[in-house]
């Protein structure tokens, strides 16, 4: 379709701009389709939210028996498949090694301060005590409310209980003679009064009877379904459905307010035995650490096996995560951006009511225990009150070196903010902890103003292979030029919030002054669905815009 597609409303920008104020520049998401209109999320309750920072998703449900794809392989099954899966499935699901405590004590450790429990995912299968189905967990052998069990484990361990529920319910749709489809009207809830009216009593259930949930994660349309929850309980979070929540992707630049990115170990949410690549605890970590620079929560899923335990690679990865947080979780709780969010393999993140900043060293290569690294922070200037040390250790000893003193130092000068520092803390047997330490830094200002960048737009060619892309400058920073250019992937995923594909870069063009630039692109899909953003490519880090649908 040809003609200009512009996004985001001044008012909008204008509020986003002012959220910035003078130090960071974040983007603002496009107003089509913006679950946060018409929110009634507290404001209060999203800090809290926002301060929790790290939470555990736990995708499980009947069909993990199978090692399955969660839900989804009951779309274009046949009629025998899905007799299967309805009435046989239950009759074998019984995970008698289910412990929901050891789970809890286990997030304890990793520094979980909330989960996400599947109550009722796509399926339609209810894994709690439901008076308005067949089709759950109290109808097989193991007949107990996991759900139940589920939260009263993580709330023993000081960790808060948040409900995934799904308003798609294949269940409800095969006994309503519909066919088994999602992200299609036809199937909507708005669209079928019986199945709102269903979403709305399971909804109801798991509102007033298991305590005090204090998240909601709607998996679909939140139409009928999250005002319902905010009637019940003004002070729940509805988090998809009514904040912003990217799905197996960190966005390029911080987000306005209050957003959750949900990441698998893996490549599968439930359980899969088979054909199953996990990241490694570093990348985790380092996920983690990206989240929280960029003002984000992170959602760190696991899927439990057939009889209720946790793999043993989602264990050792969740213990990994464990020992870096039981060093590091002071940069985690209660931090908002810096001034930029990283440079280079240096992030950054900020208490939001203190003057300590964190600076989290990535590294390719592990820093060996007792040897000085030393960096220049080009964005951080020290004041009188400066102080520099290394999270988890006291600077005074090295052990079996009693030759080194290994005191941090600092220094000032044009350029930045120099520093020096020692690993000096043994935390694996062959003295050479991989994962990234944190340097705090205390009393310190920003030395650095970034440019801000928007994207605006794009024009589609007649040819429908063809587009323009927009963006603007809005102000140079500290910069007298900037290299500016865009990025454009294709949407691909399992629905509109999962990303897979990788970004392609335009050239890079030269500005000397604030204004709108533009690029060319061709060889896209005339059906394809695409998005793109903006991007400053400054000698610190890539400064990005909005991420904007481009539907082809």
């Amino acid at each position: 379709m040809s003609g200009t597609r512009f996004l985001i409303p001044t008012m909008r920008l204008l509020a986003c701009l002012l959220l910035a104020g003078n130090l960071l520049a974040l983007p603002c998401s496009a107003a089509v389709d913006d679950p946060e209109v018409g929110s009634l999320n507290r404001p209060e309750r999203l800090e809290w939210f926002r301060d929790q920072g790290f939470g555990l998703f736990i995708h499980w449900s009947v069909d993990s028996q199978l090692g399955v794809v969660i839900s989804h392989s009951l779309v274009g099954a046949s009629p025998e498949y899905t007799d299967r899966f309805f009435q046989e499935l239950p009759k074998s699901f019984d995970p008698h090694g289910f412990d929901p405590l050891d789970w809890a004590r286990l997030a304890r450790l990793a520094g979980v301060r909330y989960v996400m429990f599947t109550a009722k995912h796509h399926s339609g299968f209810a894994m709690f005590d439901t008076a308005t189905t067949p089709f759950g967990i109290m109808n097989t052998p193991f007949h107990r409310d996991i759900t139940k069990e589920v939260f009263d484990a993580f709330r023993s361990q000081g960790i808060a209980a948040g409900v995934y529920y799904s308003p798609d319910d294949f269940w409800w749709l095969h006994q309503n003679g519909k066919t088994i489809e999602r992200l299609v009207p036809d199937v909507q809830p708005r669209n079928n009064p019986g199945l709102m009216g269903y979403d709305q009593a399971q909804l109801r259930e798991l509102l007033t009877h298991y305590g005090k949930i204090d998240a909601l994660f709607l998996d679909g349309e939140a139409v009928g379904l999250r005002d319902l929850a905010w009637k019940l309980d003004p002070d729940i979070i509805v988090t998809r459905g009514a904040i912003k929540t990217p799905e197996l992707t960190v966005p390029g630049m911080p987000l306005p307010g209050a957003w959750e990115t949900c990441m698998t170990m893996g490549t599968a949410w439930q359980y899969q035995p088979q054909n199953e690549h996990y990241k490694s605890g570093g990348e985790l970590i380092r996920l983690l650490i990206q989240t929280r620079a960029k003002g984000g929560n992170f959602l760190l899923n696991v899927g439990p096996k057939p009889n209720g335990e946790l793999p043993i690679e989602e264990e050792e990865r969740l213990r990994e995560i464990a020992l870096w947080m039981f060093v590091n979780s002071d940069a985690i709780y209660a931090v908002r951006p810096w001034v930029i969010t990283n440079e280079g393999d240096i992030w950054f993140t900020k208490k939001k009511d203190s003057q300590a900043l964190y600076a989290i060293v990535e590294s390719d290569a592990p820093w060996p225990r007792a040897t000085w690294k030393d960096f220049t922070l080009h964005s951080v200037r020290a004041t009188a009150g400066t102080e520099v040390s290394v999270l988890g250790q006291s600077d005074q000893v090295v052990e079996y070196h009693p030759e080194i003193k290994p005191q941090s130092s600092w220094h000032q000068e044009k350029d930045g903010l120099h520093v020096r520092v020692m690993q000096t803390q043994r935390l694996q047997d062959n003295f050479r902890w991989p994962n990234p330490a944190v340097v705090k830094i205390t009393n310190a200002e920003p030395a650095f103003t970034p440019p801000h960048v928007q994207t605006t737009g794009s024009v589609a060619e007649s040819s429908g292979q063809q587009e323009t892309l927009r963006g603007e400058v809005l102000d140079m920073g500290d910069s007298s030029s900037l290299q500016v250019g865009f990025e454009y992937r294709p949407i691909l995923g399992e629905d509109v919030n999962s990303r897979s594909a990788a970004w392609t870069a335009t050239a890079t063009q030269t500005i000397a002054k604030p204004g709108p630039f533009s690029a060319h692109i061709g060889g896209l899909s005339a059906k394809g669905r695409y998005e793109f953003r903006a991007v400053i490519r400054h000698p610190l880090l890539a400064l990005y815009g909005a991420e904007i649908a481009m539907e082809r």
